[in-house]
This record gives structure tokens, C-alpha cells and sequence, in this order.
């Protein structure tokens, strides 16, 4: 029997959308096909108990927020932080939406891991509370608890996204 019985199969259906959030984690391409690219290969060796288990695409996005999270604690020591990333030059234009989406991203990247990880799964990828406690392995009221101080901060590190914050109903965040 073959140990990797549907995994391939489950990689190519779904790496798309392992791979935004795996982006969404990282803030780069590189280092988000390095992520999956990482869970991908400690998923495989555990597949045929995946499957047994059941939901495979939990266990993989779990270990996309832990690994993420494990690999910016071990380059913490060798970061130098500024008050202002460099620029990004890749030809965006002046159109108020790409600016942002710039401006989210940086903001997103001065967020802690759990917190960027609470906003991408509630936010980006339109989960419930209780899937966010479940995926993220924590209580529903540490969920709910992050994404408030997790807005809270965006609002605070990006004042120019107010009006796109403004739109977040605070009783959301506790759904």
C-alpha cells in the first residue's frame, strides 16, 4: 500500500490555497513556498494517520501558523528593526488600492504571528471563531482576544486604513 495514498492529490487541490495562506503569514512569496513548501514534507510522512484522522487541511494550516511562528522566533535575535520598512519598488502605481494593500501588508508584518495568524484565518479566509480556536490549537476567548488587540494595533500602525478598519464591526470580532 502506498504510504502517500491521496496525498498528491490533496497538494494539487489545494496548494493554491495553502500557498495565499502561507503568503499571508510570511508577507513574501520566497519564504511562503519555503513554509509550505517545510509542512508539506512533515505532512507527508504523517498521511496515512492524517487520513484516519480526518480533516488533513486543518492538520496542514495548523502546522503553517506554528511553523510560522517557530521560524520568526528563531530569527528574532538576528532582526534589526526600523521605523520604517524599506520601500517597495516593483511598479505599483498610485491607485488608492494598492496602497492599501501596501500599506496593510507592512502593517500586517509588525503584527505578532498569532496575531497576524487570528486576522488571516477570521479575516482573510472567513473562518468562525471557534474553526480560528480550533486551527490555532487556543480557546475561543484567546481568538476573540487577539483580533481585538490585533485591529486595535493595525489601527494604530496604519492610520491610513482607518476607513477600511472602520467597516470591522466590533461585535464581529466575537463571532
Amino acid at each position: 500500500m502506498d504510504p502517500y495514498e491521496g496525498f498528491r492529490e490533496f497538494v494539487r487541490g489545494r496548494q493554491h490555497a495553502l500557498m495565499r495562506t502561507a503568503y499571508l503569514l510570511t508577507g513574501n512569496a520566497p519564504q511562503a513556498e519555503d513554509l509550505l513548501q517545510t509542512v508539506l514534507m512533515r505532512t507527508a510522512r504523517h498521511w496515512r494517520k492524517l487520513m484516519k484522522d480526518g480533516n488533513p487541511e486543518a492538520y496542514v494550516r495548523r502546522a503553517l501558523v506554528n511553523e510560522h511562528i517557530s521560524w520568526r522566533r528563531r530569527r528574532r535575535a538576528k532582526e534589526t528593526l526600523t521605523a520604517y520598512p524599506p520601500e517597495i519598488e516593483h511598479g505599483a502605481g498610485p491607485e488608492e488600492e494598492s496602497l492599501h494593500r501596501m500599506a496593510l501588508q507592512r502593517a500586517l508584518l509588525r503584527l505578532t504571528p498569532r496575531q497576524r495568524a487570528v486576522l488571516v484565518l477570521r479575516y482573510y479566509e472567513d473562518r468562525s471563531v471557534d474553526e480560528t480556536a480550533d486551527l490555532l490549537g487556543c480557546s475561543p476567548g484567546t481568538v476573540k482576544s487577539q483580533t481585538s488587540h490585533a485591529l486595535g494595533r493595525l489601527r494604530v500602525l496604519a492610520p491610513e486604513l482607518a476607513e477600511l478598519l472602520h467597516d470591522v464591526d466590533p461585535e464581529e470580532v466575537y463571532r
